[in-house]
């Protein structure tokens, strides 16, 4: 049997930080982003930064090296079921992802871990901790013994889960639903067994608590930085009047776009009529179908595509950001568009409250008429929108710093690298 006894920490050079992310390409979303940001300032903080991901594979900073750990990739094969080779035969990770993926199931993440573990166990004296983007996967759990694993949490998708769940009709649509989801019930159980958390907001600690079961003594809170450099005010750029802007995705009902929709129906009935900015893709479906029953498509714009600089233009034309989510574990839109500095109004799902500070408006989850009374107090009051605005510039400035997250992470690997020396040494033994 492998020896899996904890070898103790390097003493001498720059600590040596392995980042894993299952997929970690800026276009899918918040795994990108935060592997290149956290990874970029662990270095400015004098740490040797690795990422490990499967596909599609981050853009990284100079200084930042990449292990690429191939996956089956299936999503980009016209017939995954014919995607299968006798060869996968031979790896559990190639299996676990074939069978589950043509049975309706996301595996994505057990399949990378399972890669992780074999590139451990040739390669793990190159690193002295690991740094895991949510992949909280059965094999994090067994390496852990052998490198320390500190785990970021972002966003409980077991919330997204119960969502689709109940929005998906029929009994068949539920049933595929919760067979896609399967994996959550996994985390669940692996985040049970791992030591040590790094949560983006107090909310994302307290969920993954409700939901998993994780000791929140366990989970160290440090707010998710932006990228300040292109989120960032600027005094010649004039905002627009009466142009509200949200970001949406995907239209599924956690990003709670049926509620910024209901709420511009009830400000038609007073006769005014501002004008949305959708940033993602009106598809066939219940926002689009919303629009047309209130008679609003003409008020609506979708755009996607954006860059950063595009997305930054677009928060310093607003009258007001509105983020109508039923829960976020962060809000990074939200942050970004203070940034720049958009004033901002906020459901009270999840983190949303915690970022929006003292600078914005929260209304209730849910809540279309108290969400049409604050946009009709902000578009109606210019001197209400320039001090909202100031307030968001000055609270991103302090609050959303990636540097300030580094630093969480890093004293958690020096806290898992002590708690190894001790084991090794026998120190602290009765």
């Amino acid at each position: 049997m492998e020896d899996l006894s904890p070898s103790p920490p390097r003493r001498t050079g720059p600590l040596r930080v392995l980042v894993s992310s299952y997929r970690s390409a800026p276009h899918v979303g918040g795994q990108g982003v935060y592997v290149r940001q956290l990874t970029r300032a662990l270095r400015d903080a004098g740490c040797e930064v690795t990422v490990v991901s499967g596909p599609p594979y981050p853009v990284l900073d100079a200084g930042i090296a990449l292990e690429k750990l191939p996956s089956l990739d299936l999503f980009e094969e016209k017939n995954a079921f014919l995607a299968f080779r006798p060869g996968h035969l031979a790896s559990k990770a190639d299996m676990t992802e074939w069978l589950a993926h043509n049975t309706g199931a996301f595996a994505e993440m057990t399949s990378f871990a399972l890669r992780l573990e074999r590139f451990m166990k040739a390669e793990g004296h190159r690193f002295d901790v690991i740094h895991d983007n949510q992949t909280l996967a059965p094999a994090m759990a067994r390496i852990d013994p052998r490198t320390p694993v500190v785990t970021t949490l972002h966003h409980p998708i077991a919330i997204d889960r119960d969502f689709a769940v109940a929005g998906a009709g029929s009994w068949w649509r539920r049933a595929l639903q919760a067979r896609w989801h399967s994996f959550v019930e996994t985390q669940a159980r692996t985040a049970r067994r791992l030591p040590r958390f790094l949560a983006v907001s107090e909310a994302a600690r307290d969920e993954y608590g409700r939901l998993c079961g994780i000791d929140p003594r366990r989970v160290t809170v440090a707010l998710n930085g932006i990228d300040h450099e292109t989120f960032q005010p600027d005094p010649e750029a004039a905002r627009d009047a009466d142009h509200i802007v949200t970001l949406a995705s995907a239209d599924v009902p956690v990003k709670g776009l049926d509620v910024l929709i209901d709420a511009l129906a009830l400000l038609k009935r007073r006769n005014k009529s501002p004008r949305l900015t959708v940033v993602g893709k009106l598809r066939d479906g219940p926002s689009k179908r919303a629009l047309e029953r209130e008679g609003l498509l003409d008020q609506v714009r979708f755009v996607s595509g954006l860059s950063g600089d595009d997305l930054a233009a677009l928060f310093r034309r607003a009258s007001v950001f509105v983020s109508a989510s039923r829960f976020e574990g962060f809000g990074l839109p939200a942050a970004e568009a203070m940034a720049c500095g958009a004033p901002v109004i906020v459901s009270s799902g999840g983190a949303l409250p915690e970022v929006a500070g003292d600078a914005g408006i929260v209304t209730l989850v849910e809540d279309a008429v108290a969400l049409a009374g604050a946009l009709e107090q902000v578009l109606g009051d210019p001197g209400l929108q320039a001090k909202m605005s100031a307030a968001s510039a000055a609270r991103a400035r302090t609050a959303f710093r990636w540097d300030r997250h580094a630093q969480a992470a890093i004293a958690l690997y020096t806290e898992a690298l002590h708690a190894r020396t001790s084991e090794s040494t026998g120190a602290g033994a009765p």
